[in-house]
Order: structure tokens, then sequence, then C-alpha cells
């Protein structure tokens, strides 16, 4: 049987855990809290349209997730026992590698600085279900992607109904009918324990801001690329 405990806002699962538009600066804080300082603020005016804090923390964190569900996904080839579970695992990797793919080209459309690591929460998520064998993992990776991808919709919602810039407003529909997607085959895998994933999805995180916002990428180092599977 699945079991969790949340401390400090954070999931922990089967028994764990005005700028220039090419100076965009770099996000304060993302993951699960909302922008505390101007989400409104717009920090950069291109062709595009008005591109606000919220519009950058967004395409920012879709790249995020990515980096995260994306080996997720490559685990389940790996490591699951169901073939629902595999199927979950192809539909991440694809999924996220199409996503990977927009975000890049917006961001660079838009002068946005964009990850090559997911933040800290995002990485203890990915080692827990590293470490969980068996059905333990099926379990904890689907009940694990259902609550942070349900959580993500009403993230995708307000920016889709609140942005003015069109690349922002189209990347937001690409990842709304990506992540509904994944919603769809993790619910089919019958592993979701949904007395868990809905009070997560409304709770308010208390973690700081450092364990939510993933890291600067390093000047030096080329962007990470996520490809589709090979099937």
């Amino acid at each position: 049987m699945l079991v969790s405990r949340r401390t400090a806002g954070t999931l922990f699962v089967g028994g764990a855990l005005s700028v220039t538009l090419g100076s965009v600066l770099y996000p304060a804080m993302l993951g699960v809290q909302k922008v505390d300082n101007a989400p409104e603020r717009v920090i950069a005016t291109p062709a595009s349209g008005p591109l606000t804090e919220a519009d950058r923390d967004f395409v920012v964190k879709v790249r995020s997730a990515g980096l995260w569900e994306y080996p997720v996904g490559q685990l389940a080839l790996r490591k699951a026992t169901t073939k629902a579970v595999k199927v979950a695992g192809e539909h991440l990797i694809d999924g996220d590698a199409s996503l990977d793919a927009a975000c890049r080209a917006a961001g660079g459309k838009l002068g946005i600085t964009l990850p090559n690591q997911p933040s800290p929460q995002q990485q203890g998520f990915v080692a827990r279900l590293k470490a969980d064998r068996g059905k333990q993992f099926d379990t904890d990776m689907a009940t694990l992607l259902r609550a942070t991808d349900g959580q993500f919709l009403s993230t995708i919602a307000s920016v889709r109904t609140t942005t003015r810039n069109s690349l922002v407003r189209a990347l937001a529909d690409r990842v709304n009918d990506i992540v509904l997607d994944h919603l769809a085959v993790l619910e089919k895998t019958g592993l979701v324990d949904f007395d868990q994933v809905l009070p997560q999805e409304t709770a308010p995180s208390k973690l700081p801001a450092q364990e939510l916002t993933p890291p600067p990428p390093v000047a030096t180092q080329p962007q990470v690329v996520l490809t589709p599977s090979a099937g």
C-alpha cells in the first residue's frame, strides 16, 4: 500500500519525498508557488505581445517539468512491471520531448534563459523513483506524476487566460493537451491513489524558493535537448 507524508509542502511517496528582450531576468521563484514579487509586471515587449514575469516563469516551468518527467519515463520503460505503466512512460518521453522543442523555440524567440536541470525538489522525485523497486515503482510513479501534472493544470489555465503574448498562449495550449494526455494514461494504470493526489493538488507549498527553482544553466554547457523515443 502506498504511504505518503507531507513535510513543509513536499510530497514523499512510498515511505520516502523592464528589461530588453535579449536579457530577460531569470525567475526568482518557480515550482508550485506563485511568483511573489509582481507576476503581472511587463519585463519585455516583443512583437508577439507584452511578456510578464508570470509568462516567463511559465516557460521556464514547462522546461523544468520536462527535465524531470522525461527521465522518469525512461525509468518506466526499464522498471515497470505492467504494460500500462510502460505505456505511460512512453507518453511521458514523447510528450515531454515534443513540449521541450516547443519550449526551447519559444524561449529563444522571447529571450528567456532556460534551465538545463530540474529544481532540487524535482530532482528528489527522480531520485526517489530510481530507488523504487517492483510494484512500488509503478504505484509511486503513477501517483506522483498524477499529482504534479494535476497541479500544473491550474497554472496552465491561469497563464492561458491572462497572457497577452501569442507565443506563450500557443505554448500553453500545447502544454494543456500533453498534460491531459499524461493524466489519462496515468489514470489508466489503475494505480493512482486519489486520496493522496487530491489534497496534494490543492495544498500550498511551504518549501523555500531555492527548492522550487531550477538552477540557472552554466554558460559553458550545451543546452540539454529531450528527444522522442526511438520507437
